[in-house]
């Protein structure tokens, strides 16, 4: 594994890889036990320009190679993932500080999504629409956007990579890659190096491990992307949105979310309790659609409490390398002493902490807290990290209120005797995606992912990648002669 950090601890521009002619170096660090990965001199503006021109040249040449053939590629990259799986996890569990669990979990989503970029070559499809004008016909191509620019995040970086870059790239796009500083091999150079090795032609995929410190809006202002992709905060995406829209780009946004785990009064509650620690801790709780908040009927709360309590407590955190670990490290000191800082935050403002996690280095325990004051911002905020909030509440109209009361709206969940009701209450609720039954936490290939509100704009996977990463032309051919009025 060490040699795989060595090895891609360059930028990869028009097939090369070679190290940047920053002035700086990333260091890539272990989140766990602050071991030095790898060192990658940064990617400066001149770098990011040159990825994006060389992207534009190779892909006028891709979008024209028939679908059929482009699928090879991917079928070959889904091969390399299943032989690689090992040493894939072990860079995730390395560099991001997944838990053995969560690495193939995120591998086995990332092996779904490359499935389905297989197919996605295929999708698009052309229309012949009807005319008021006689020997009119007009013909709608749906065609590659172009080139598109890639930023990701740190805490599930091999998959919201590999989701928007391989169906852009199956599509006929190119793809310019900027992966998060903390996570450049896993997020980043790894997957170019799958691709390189399953034959995808030079500079249709480049990756530039750089920081905005160094380039400042010089990946999204550039003009040659039509299409930005970004993952992350809804403070990040805000800008992304902004200075897209300046420079009339069209930007896909998968923000961040403050999700309720709904519990109802005829749930299944040991059921419920499953879905709620796996919906709060997993990944440390550094995931977009997060259970933040637990809600549970009063009727209910007392026992939902004492059994979710229990199971929380039991939670071992520790070693990512262990299989027995279920918390990890959060991903850097900074992410760490900001959940600390939740957890103090809540404790002055009169909460209880039924479980009080402490702190280690990077390693934050599993905290629960209940008895957070109504009107407090720690309620309105996303917590990427393993603290949960269990708020008690009187019938589903209450239930509903508090759900919404939220400047996001990406995920949830309700638990329910009755799975009508269940997707009644879902309906009620202002988000992009909501679960009965089930945890908050979910991603499928074919399936629209995407969020409202602050959680972001735009969905991917299935139908609705074509939307994001192709464009519609319209052509119109007149048979015989038109009449003009002079």
């Amino acid at each position: 594994m060490s040699s795989c950090f060595t090895d891609l601890a360059q930028q990869f521009i028009d097939g090369e890889w070679r190290p940047g002619t920053g002035s700086w170096d990333i260091i890539d660090f272990n989140p766990y036990d602050d071991e030095k990965l790898a060192s990658i001199t940064i990617a400066t503006v001149d770098e990011v320009d040159e990825a994006y021109r060389v992207a534009a040249r190779a892909q006028k040449e891709w979008a024209e190679v028939n679908p059929y053939a482009r699928r090879a590629v991917f079928e070959k990259a889904l091969r390399l993932i299943e032989e690689r799986e090992q040493e894939i996890a072990e860079v995730l569990v390395a560099e991001v500080g997944s838990t053995v669990g969560k690495a193939f979990f995120e591998l086995h989503l990332a092996k779904e999504f490359m499935r389905e970029a297989i197919h996605v070559a295929l999708r698009p499809e052309g229309r012949i629409i009807p005319s008021p004008i006689d020997g009119k016909e007009n013909r709608v191509y749906r065609v590659p956007v172009g080139v598109v620019g890639v930023i990701s995040p740190f805490n599930v970086p091999f998959l919201l990579s590999l989701k928007s870059v391989a169906p852009a790239l199956a599509l006929g796009n190119a793809v310019v890659l900027k992966p998060h500083q903390n996570t450049p091999i896993a997020g980043g150079t790894l997957l170019a190096k799958i691709f390189q090795d399953a034959g995808l032609p030079a500079g249709l995929l480049n990756v530039v491990v750089t920081d905005i410190a160094e380039i400042g809006d010089a990946f999204i202002e550039h003009p040659v992307p039509k299409v930005i992709s970004f993952t992350g905060s809804d403070k990040v995406g805000r800008h992304v949105a902004t200075v897209c829209a300046r420079n009339f780009k069209r930007s896909v946004l998968e923000l961040g979310g403050n999700s309720a785990l709904v519990v109802l009064d005829d749930a299944d509650i040991d059921y419920a309790v499953d879905a709620a620690v796996f919906s709060r801790y997993l990944h440390q709780g550094q995931v977009c659609m997060a259970a933040n908040r637990i809600l549970v009927d009063a009727s209910v709360a007392d026992e939902f409490t004492e059994k979710f309590v229990a199971k929380v407590s039991g939670l071992r955190t520790g070693d990512p390398r262990d299989p027995q670990t279920v918390i990890g490290p959060v991903i850097n000191s900074s992410q760490a002493e900001a959940v600390s800082g939740v957890v103090r935050q809540a404790l002055a403002e009169g909460a209880t902490a039924l479980v009080h996690g402490t702190t280690r280095d990077n390693l934050v325990e599993p905290s629960v807290l209940t008895g957070v004051p109504a009107g407090s911002a720690l309620l309105q905020q996303e917590v990427f990290g393993p603290v949960a909030f269990l708020i008690p509440f009187d019938g589903e109209e209450e239930a509903v209120r508090i759900v919404n009361d939220t400047r996001y709206g990406l995920s949830g969940a309700v638990h329910t005797g009755d799975i009508e009701r269940g997707v009644n209450f879902a309906k009620r609720i202002d988000t992009g995606m909501f679960h009965v039954n089930d945890a908050t936490v979910h991603d499928e290939p074919i399936v629209p992912f995407g969020g409202e509100k602050h959680s972001g704009v735009g969905r991917l996977n299935g139908e609705t990648t074509l939307e994001a990463f192709t464009t519609l032309k319209w052509i119109s051919v007149q048979h015989g002669r038109s009449t003009f009025p002079f």
